[in-house]
């Protein structure tokens, strides 16, 4: 992203607070190994799914939050 990454976007979404507290932000991303998930979970997001991806996992990671949150 040209003027900030995902997680600083996050933060500041985080700080926000309030509503924005209950926003779901699942990243999607070429990194796959355990630490990157680490440091998405710690930016404050709540999900995290790595490339390639197949229908079958943006549905599942998807419907954890739809439902939580509908």
């Amino acid at each position: 992203m040209p003027v900030l990454d995902g997680f600083e976007a996050t933060r500041r979404i985080r700080e926000r607070g309030m509503t924005c507290d209950r926003l779901p932000i699942i990243t999607l991303t070429a990194h796959a190994f355990g630490e990157d998930r680490k440091r998405c979970l710690a930016a404050g997001m709540n999900d995290f799914i790595s490339k390639p991806v197949t229908l079958a996992n943006l549905c599942t990671t998807l419907a954890k939050y739809v439902t939580a949150f509908a």
